[in-house]
């Protein structure tokens, strides 16, 4: 595969050419050479366009893909045609399928039905066993069998005993817990925002707290274990100024937010729509001015899709009935871009959707330069678009943002010496 890149603004701070536009000529899945009106020999694509920009491969730490055993919502090859769709070149799977991803067997399963895709699939294992909270999943040997990070998913099961444990014994590989952090006594069967949006519409709620009671008790063990956690689905004003202050001390703490947690409130559940039932749920705006500034700060280091794919069925159903999540994966760097226009610079961008999670996944290093391996994303930061049905390449369609306008689009990746191109490029 032969790719010749024309005019692209680069964006990658390990670079010599950070933050200038050049050509870049890929040859069978490297670059060959980056520099100005280059002309290549032999038969290659070319692609163009108009504020083309382009950075090392964008990372999501927070899929659900469903397969094995729900199939019929999302396979792995559907998942990742969603991921490159959306600009992605790596995203990690969580363990919540059928059966749970809790043993070695599961793990080799994953990058077997993977292998050769454009898309490198990280698969995440089960912290404990069928994610029960019970007992420790067999996390060395997961470890050793390519699973680059440890959870439970959505379940929020573990109690402090069996989180101290398990922090302590990821330590002997330099392992790391990825959280959802939610204390279930208090949230219950809560299914949205508690507040005055949840009081008219009648739903039963989610108090705040549950979030920031789980991050409390989270912190006060990772300072006990001195281990690797990052949160994910950071939704709250407090629960980021716990996050803050807890990463002064100790720089083995990470943080994601949801792309989705950045632009809607509450208000938006206002019509019943299930599209909207979310955890964690839609907050308040002045949750959202907390999450930028927490952006803006450095404190939050990446961007998630929280890719949960549903069939119509569990979506067409009384709220309080329907499943939570959205598709996220087409639409997540669009929802960022868009939330955060004017508001950060298209480097800290980069690092919140690729550069920080390959440090913290610990994957290859790689960088912009020549002889380096190509795995890239081709986007733009001004590009004003309607998302449609048409730009979903996931197997369900559950999402509230078909006939929605976003400014930012990704436009293709290059990994694997394949090459995924959005219209604009074909």
């Amino acid at each position: 595969m032969n790719i010749l890149i024309r005019l692209a603004k680069i964006i990658d701070t390990g670079s010599k050419h950070h933050n200038t536009v050049k050509d870049v000529f890929i040859q069978n899945g490297v670059i060959a050479k980056i520099g100005s009106n280059l002309k290549p020999t032999g038969k290659y694509t070319e692609v163009k366009l108009k504020g083309l920009q382009l950075s090392l491969g964008w990372v999501d730490m927070n899929s659900y893909f469903a397969d094995p055993g729900f199939e019929h919502k999302e396979t792995i090859e559907s998942g990742c045609k969603a991921a490159a769709a959306g600009g992605f070149t790596h995203v990690c799977a969580m363990p919540n399928t059928m059966p749970i991803m809790h043993n070695k067997s599961m793990v080799e399963y994953m990058l077997s039905k993977a292998k050769d895709n454009i898309v490198n699939l990280l698969p995440v294992g089960a912290v404990t066993q069928k994610c029960e909270g019970k007992e420790l999943a067999e996390l060395y040997d997961m470890f050793h069998a390519g699973a680059v990070a440890f959870s439970d998913g959505g379940n929020p099961s573990l109690n402090a005993g069996l989180l101290e444990r398990a922090l302590d014994y990821i330590k002997a590989f330099d392992g790391i817990l990825l959280v959802h952090p939610e204390d279930k006594s208090i949230a219950k069967h809560g299914v949205m925002h508690e507040g005055i949006f949840s009081t008219k519409l009648g739903l039963p709620a989610m108090p705040a707290f549950a979030e920031t009671l789980a991050v409390a008790r989270d912190l006060f063990v990772l300072d006990y274990t001195q281990s690797r956690l990052h949160f994910l689905d950071i939704s709250l004003k407090k629960s980021l100024e716990l996050i803050k202050n807890a990463k002064k001390k100790n720089g083995k703490l990470t943080v994601s937010v949801n792309a989705y947690n950045l632009l809607f409130t509450d208000e938006a559940v206002g019509s019943y729509n299930t599209q909207f039932k979310l955890n964690p749920p839609l907050r308040l705006s002045e949750d959202i001015a907390a999450m930028v500034k927490a952006i803006q700060e450095g404190t939050v280091d990446t961007i998630t899709s929280q890719h949960q794919p549903h069939e119509e069925d569990c979506k067409k159903l009384e709220f309080d009935k329907a499943d939570f999540g959205m598709i996220g994966l087409e639409t997540s760097f669009a929802v960022a871009n868009t939330a955060l226009n004017n508001k950060v610079d298209t480097e800290t961008l980069v690092k919140l959707f690729s550069t920080n999670a390959r440090k913290i996944l610990k994957l290859e290093e790689n960088s912009i330069n020549e002889g380096n391996r190509a795995d890239l994303t081709l986007f733009s930061t001004d590009t004003k678009w309607t998302f449609t049905e048409k730009d979903i390449f996931s197997q369900s369609k559950n999402t509230p943002f078909i006939g929605k306008q976003f400014v930012g689009k990704p436009l293709g990746i290059v990994n694997n010496n394949q090459v995924f191109l959005s219209s604009e490029l074909q």
